[in-house]
């Protein structure tokens, strides 16, 4: 009876831990669904008809229309519709692609390629990335990349882990720098493909301008190729100050003023999140940013070929 009983106390003990923690999917961060957008790009440049995708239910969007996510996606990506001095040009590095029986998001760090003739002739590098927010659509410039993207949504809870599954294309060689104005220039030094889920604390002061205290921080940089999938990776979540933690890195710190990202303020205007200090480990937090990239650090810099792809996002509590 004595060996009974033992026994059902620790199968109780084991259901009890078992059912301690919760796995909570980001919608569509399963990437089963894309939103398909053909669009014919200005015949001043070719006029041949581009095929963009974006994070959301499944559809197809026919012609040059500005994108707002659809079907209460979270997603958006820098896959865009740009419209610069009449010009329509489109960009596309995030694709939909196979992981097992369903589907995932493929990230590709590409060279964009932009001719007329006697006119332009140039070059962008540019990043494969999706991120919870919104791309403000059409795009008029290549200034200041982040000023065209509504980065992160409101949250309040804290999570331990960011969950995800992922495979990494990393070729071997140096940097290559193109933002379209002057000659391609190679950067010494390894790239990284990376994943970060911050947590602040937003607040809006009488002028509309939006500060920010950084609540938790989830950050990982990836730099090898991997033989297949990694499955159910986690990073994470740690709270408050974490400068003097063991697992810091400097690239976990606050985000410097002029690489502030932006959101839209409650008069409608998009302004930068000026993140200012760090919170209170205790603290809750306001709204979630979170980032897959194939490249990390400095717009339009990268290694050309960089594939990282990524599937099944959760928070696990």
């Amino acid at each position: 009876m004595k060996k009974i009983l033992a026994l059902a106390g620790l199968l109780a003990l084991m259901n009890i831990n078992g059912s301690a923690e919760t796995v909570e999917p980001i919608k569509y961060g399963d990437f089963e669904h894309w939103v398909t957008r053909h669009i014919t790009e200005s015949s001043i440049i070719g006029g041949k008809t581009k095929t963009i995708y974006a994070i959301g239910p499944t559809q197809t969007i026919n012609g040059a229309k500005a994108y707002h996510n659809l079907g209460g996606s979270p997603w958006g990506t820098c896959n865009v519709y740009a419209k610069v001095m009449g010009v329509v040009k489109t960009s596309n590095a995030v694709y939909p692609d196979t992981h097992g029986s369903g589907k995932c998001a493929k990230l590709v760090t590409q060279m964009e390629h932009v001719k007329a003739v006697g006119i332009i002739n140039m070059d962008v590098l540019v990043t494969g990335s999706i991120f919870l927010g919104s791309m403000r659509e059409p795009i008029s410039s290549t200034k200041n990349p982040y000023s065209k993207m509504e980065m992160g949504v409101p949250f309040t809870q804290r999570p331990k882990y960011l969950q995800f599954d992922y495979k990494l294309n990393a070729p071997t060689g140096d940097r290559t720098y193109s933002s379209g104005f002057g000659s391609k220039k190679t950067v010494r030094g390894r790239d990284y493909s990376e994943v970060f889920i911050l947590l602040q604390r937003r607040w809006e002061d009488a002028k509309g301008n939006i500060h920010a205290a950084r609540v938790g921080t989830g950050r990982m940089r990836f730099g090898a190729t991997t033989p297949g999938w990694v499955n159910k990776h986690r990073i994470p979540i740690w709270y408050g100050n974490i400068t003097n933690h063991a697992g810091y890195h400097s690239y976990m710190g606050l985000i410097p003023k002029d690489k502030s990202y932006h959101a839209r303020n409650s008069k409608g205007k998009v302004v930068p999140v000026i993140e200012e200090k760090w919170d209170d480990a205790n603290a809750a937090p306001t709204h979630m940013v979170l980032m897959a990239s194939s490249t990390c650090g400095t717009a339009f810099l990268g290694t050309l070929g960089m594939t990282f792809w990524v599937d099944n996002f959760a928070l696990v509590y």
